[in-house]
């Protein structure tokens, strides 16, 4: 043996068996071992640049990665429980549909001809699967995007097209009129405007006679508005109105839904001008104290939850209604009537509003009817609903008026036998109810009929609030029918016995029709 190997000492055989790590001893003295740093090592340390501060986006990156690959371990870890507890073999589920599934995949199984050799069955269906149903998801989206898109139609305001009058308080007010003409009409009608109209034909109109003028609210269309409206007002409008267009005697006047009040008002206060009156779905004061609690009931219930809050808004709150009104009509954009009005509707009246012709019609109406852009009127009008009329229908019932029991009246009695008056109005009162409404329910009809006895009640059995009284020529010549009688067409310019002769007969049936049902 080598004296150089045996004299090596026992670290060296140590060092031998493990790369250099720099570490040197000298001689068998152990002590602190402190390594030496030279000067140009320190200055370099010194001269490293610190190290950058993360910036903020930095970190958003770094909180979403391990943000995501919590999720992701988080669904590995179910995906291990669900493989563990519900899919094993003995599991309930697996046992119920381990059969069924088989079949199917029987059956289906020539599927796996069209997929690629290299690719397993098992994990390519679920694939093809899940992209199915988010196509499928996208489609209906952009389907949904695009019929939304091409329903909304913008409100578009027309040239004015109406012909306007002065009123004594220096108010315009702005009417249109068809059929025949004021010097050849046999039959007067006049139709206050608020939203829907009817559209009567107009060789009807010429059938009969009729000379048919309607005119816009204060406020609506091209009429101004009125600083102090109520249905005094409003009767008085249309006393103007007929003075001023020349209508030759009594007219009739048609009141459809809540354009109704105008109509009870101008019973009320003009009844000495008023023929007779034609009313449809006549709307009355829900609030009204003189109805029984039977009939307010059988109101009520037809109505939906957000129409009831617009009622008890106008009732209360009137100042609230401008919200929900330029949410809707007054927005800028069309919308269904229904859903505008805040309306539940039955199958026949939902079938006819679907149409294009009702909508044509209830876009135009309402294109007319906010042409000033403010919502007063319609709170205004939706006020008038619910408030104190100023008068009562009970005051319209025809009751005969004999004189009171006194000293004056013995003295009248000695030289002449007292008279009894009648009181009301005596004209012919026409309301046709759909029994089917919904909007104006049929117990606010079977109020009044009990209200006014002497009132004609025509009852539709299938029939709703728009069904017959929009778009239907037949349910028009019907109407005039049982108003006119036979069609006599318009009068002749030379003959003016005629106008004469139909107010006498006019006034003849308004005087005998009261006391026969009175008798």
């Amino acid at each position: 043996m080598d004296v150089s190997a045996e004299s090596k000492s026992w670290r060296d055989e140590l060092a031998s068996l493990v790369e250099d790590t720099g570490i040197r001893f000298n001689g068998d003295s152990i002590g602190s071992l402190s390594p030496e740093f030279s000067d140009k090592t320190m200055v370099s340390a010194a001269e490293e640049p610190a190290e950058e501060m993360e910036s903020l986006k930095d970190q958003i990156k770094g909180f979403a990665k391990a943000w995501g690959e919590m999720v992701l371990d988080f669904g590995k870890g179910c995906r291990d429980v669900v493989q563990q507890t519900i899919l094993t073999e003995d599991s309930y589920l697996v046992k119920k549909i381990k059969g069924p599934l088989a079949e199917v995949s029987e059956k289906l199984r020539f599927l796996n001809e069209f997929l690629p050799e290299d690719r397993d069955p098992v994990h390519v269906w679920p694939v093809i699967f899940f992209v199915f149903i988010l196509a499928l998801a996208v489609l209906s989206v952009n389907s949904k995007q695009e019929s939304a898109i091409s329903t909304v139609k913008k409100v578009s305001i027309h040239p004015p097209s109406a012909i306007r009058i002065l009123l004594p308080d220096g108010r315009y007010i702005a009417y249109h009129e068809i059929g025949v003409p004021a010097d050849k009409a046999r039959y007067s009608l006049i139709v206050p405007h608020g939203f829907l109209s009817s559209r009567f034909a107009v060789s009807l109109l010429e059938e009969f006679g009729v000379r048919l003028i309607g005119y816009d609210l204060p406020g609506f269309g091209e009429s101004d508005p009125h600083p102090n409206r109520n249905l005094n007002s409003s009767a008085l409008d249309m006393s103007h109105l007929a003075d001023s267009v020349g209508v030759k005697g009594k007219f009739w006047v048609l009141g459809y839904s809540s354009g109704s009040l105008h109509a009870w008002a101008a019973l009320k206060y003009i009844p000495k001008k008023v023929a007779g009156a034609a009313m449809f779905a006549p709307l009355v004061n829900p609030y009204d104290t003189s109805m029984t609690k039977e009939e307010m009931s059988r109101t009520w219930e037809n109505w939906s939850r957000k129409r009831r809050l617009l009622f008890y808004l106008a009732r209360r709150f009137p100042k609230f209604l401008s919200y929900f009104y330029h949410r809707t009509f007054l927005s800028g954009k069309h919308g269904p009537i229904d859903k505008w009005l805040s309306l539940s509707l039955g199958k026949k009246d939902r079938d006819l509003v679907e149409t294009s012709a009702f909508e044509e019609i209830w876009q135009r109406d309402v294109e007319e009817s906010i042409r000033q852009g403010s919502p007063k009127p319609f709170v205004e009008e939706a006020m008038l609903q619910v408030s104190n009329w100023g008068f009562s229908l009970t005051d319209l019932q025809v009751q005969r008026k004999c004189p009171r029991k006194g000293i004056l009246p013995w003295l009248q009695f000695m030289y002449a036998q007292p008279e009894c008056e009648l009181t009301g109005y005596l004209g012919p009162i026409h309301i046709w109810q759909g029994m089917n409404d919904t909007v104006v329910p049929s117990s606010m009809t079977d109020y009044v009929a009990r209200i006014l006895p002497t009132a004609i009640v025509h009852k539709l059995p299938e029939e709703g609030h728009f069904s017959y009284f929009s778009l239907c020529d037949e349910c028009h010549r019907n109407i005039f029918s049982t108003l006119f009688g036979i069609p006599r067409g318009p009068l002749d310019t030379v003959d003016n016995t005629l106008t004469e002769h139909d107010e006498e007969d006019a006034n003849v049936d308004n005087r005998d029709a009261p006391d026969l049902n009175g008798a």
